[in-house]
């Protein structure tokens, strides 16, 4: 997706309070720190948590006046939402996220308040797979509005000693023999341009990385599919909704002449229900060269809206080209890269911000172990090994989520570029013909082909890593992964695989928690069962020579944690005492 300005102020004495000593070398000031990230997105700030997770401090910059001013991601899914709620921060974005009853459904209209198509179930929402996603994790899908997790994220890291400046461009990097880098950035604000020394990079500067650029890493780039047009728009549509709700909408007119920059339109929930994002699509070979003037939007999104006595107010425009590209490798030595940064896609699946949170995640762990002197620096080439595939695949997604909508817009008559033709087509759906019953077939089809979009718990949780730092060596052949990956959610207990979710209580009443929630924190986990006392006391072993963290939790009838559903029984692969 292509960036955007964003805004969200946080006060300056904080970030006085957090600034590192400022040394005077001749006429050029330079900043020592140990870490340096550029950009505070997604991407960023969620590493500039993770890393403080680890006590690590550094120092985040951004050349926006603040977060991002519009709501560009929104879907949350259940391993971003693993990440955040490993640092304590779930609560914190479910207070202010959408609920998912609210993203019931995705449907097909002529317009908002106009006749509906066919209507999916959608994120987690289907009664057939909320087994799935009850297996799948302790989270749930949300919708948080990127102008509203930024906010949460560069507030928890500065507040956990990683100072933020905004109005900060990064220009360029120079390495030292000894290793250290030498970023040169630039107040926007007095435009001084002064040096940071840095011990380790963080490129997490978006889709045109300054970084990335630098170090000529080379991008896999398919053919993109074309432009789109974000409208942000306000009016309540709160009556229209009731009994269509859902948080994504695609409003097409097959039979009815369309502006060519809005042939369709996918309408957006931002807040329910009276803000909206009107993303709209050219017509299919109409190039990407549209400069609609202020009356024609406004036109074209009343039209969207389907009721001209609702007041709408657009409240911003913007542009951005539909990539399907990822960078070969994400790192160079000690100067790494993630988000936006590394892989560029549409927003189909929900998996943008989603995975540049998990890049975070993967990454932050290492830097603080190999700066503790707990691992050594190999441990660092693990992470574009692992996430590297992990956005290969994300991008291929998104762009086939987009793809497979082409099937509905043929069922509904929408290609021809004839309207007479697109009538007749678009009318047999009403038909008692034989024309009428393959098309109405054809539509049927089509519309459950997207559910690869929209119930895609496969390709959201399992990520599956290959690394020096994941151990193979005593294991037999991997099992294969499910027939559907990308429907299909595979739970294994695998080397390199997610950890299994399993709902786990105490003995005497307690809080439930999972699986999950004893894994992560920043240590190591070892979990056993009845029987399993041996590996208590050589985890404590391993951690007392090797000086980390190692905590052993035993699962089953009367241990630490009661198995009471025995779910972790059928999803460990391992006996007991193992």
């Amino acid at each position: 997706m292509a960036e955007f300005e964003t805004t969200c102020p946080y006060a300056e004495s904080k970030r006085k309070s957090q600034a590192p000593d400022v040394l005077q070398n001749g006429s050029v000031v330079s900043v020592e720190t140990d870490l340096l990230i550029i950009g505070a997105g997604p991407a960023g700030a969620a590493l500039a948590c993770f890393l403080a997770q680890n006590g690590l401090k550094g120092i985040m910059v951004a050349s926006t006046p603040s977060t991002a001013d519009t709501p560009r991601a929104h879907i949350t899914n259940m391993a971003a939402l693993e990440c955040l709620r490993d640092i304590g921060l779930e609560e914190a974005c479910l207070k202010v996220a959408v609920p998912g009853e609210s993203m019931q459904h995705t449907r097909w209209c002529r317009s908002m308040a106009g006749e509906e198509f066919a209507r999916i179930y959608s994120w987690g929402n289907d009664p057939h797979r909320a087994g799935d996603y009850d297996a799948a994790s302790p989270c749930d899908h949300c919708d948080i509005p990127q102008t509203v997790l930024e906010p949460i994220l560069v507030q928890h890291a500065t507040h956990s000693a990683f100072s933020c400046r905004f109005e900060t461009t990064f220009l360029a990097f120079e390495r030292e023999p000894s290793g250290t880098i030498i970023s040169k950035v630039q107040d926007n604000l007095t435009k001084q341009v002064y040096q940071i020394r840095s011990k380790y990079l963080f490129g997490c500067d978006g889709a045109r990385s300054q970084v990335l650029r630098q170090l000529q890493i080379p991008l896999i780039r398919k053919p993109g599919q074309g432009l789109a047009i974000n409208l942000l728009v306000k009016v309540d549509l709160k009556h229209v909704v009731e009994n269509r709700r859902g948080n994504l909408h695609w409003v097409m007119r097959p039979d009815e002449e369309s502006p060519v920059f809005g042939w369709s339109c996918i309408v957006r929930m931002v807040k329910p229900w009276n803000e909206w994002m009107f993303i709209l699509f050219p017509a299919p070979g109409a190039g990407t060269e549209f400069n609609p003037t202020a009356e024609e939007y406004l036109s074209c999104a009343k039209t969207i809206v389907g009721d001209d006595t609702l007041p709408l107010e657009i409240l911003g425009v913007s542009k951005w080209l539909i990539n399907e590209i990822v960078a070969e490798y994400y790192s160079d030595g000690n100067i790494f890269c993630l988000g936006d940064a590394v892989h560029r896609h549409p927003p189909l699946n929900g998996l943008g911000s989603n995975t540049c949170i998990q890049d975070a995640y993967n990454l932050a762990w290492k830097i603080a172990y190999v700066m503790k002197g707990k691992a050594g620096p190999s441990l660092l080439d693990s992470y574009s090994l692992e996430r590297q595939p992990v956005g290969a695949s994300i991008i291929t997604r998104a762009n086939q989520g987009l793809r497979d909508h082409v099937p509905v817009w043929e069922a509904l008559g929408m290609m021809d570029p004839s309207l007479e033709v697109r009538k007749k087509d678009f009318g047999q759906l009403s038909e008692a013909t034989p024309e009428g019953v393959a098309r109405r077939a054809k539509l049927q089809a089509a519309i459950k082909g997207t559910a690869h979009e929209f119930h895609g718990v496969g390709v959201e949780m399992n990520q599956r890593y290959i690394s020096e730092a994941v151990y193979l060596i005593d294991e037999q052949a991997r099992p294969p992964l499910p027939v559907d990956p990308v429907l299909e959610h595979e739970i294994t207990t695998f080397p390199g695989s997610r950890l299994p979710h399993a709902w786990l209580n105490t003995k005497l009443p307690g809080k439930q928690l999972s699986t999950i929630d004893l894994a992560g924190h920043g240590s190591f986990c070892v979990l056993t069962g009845v029987g399993g006392e041996k590996w208590k006391a050589a985890a404590g072993k391993a951690g007392s020579s090797l000086d980390i963290e190692i905590r052993v939790y035993s699962i089953g009838w009367s241990q630490d944690y009661e198995d009471v559903y025995f779910d972790w029984a059928e999803r460990r692969e391992i006996e007991e005492a193992g």
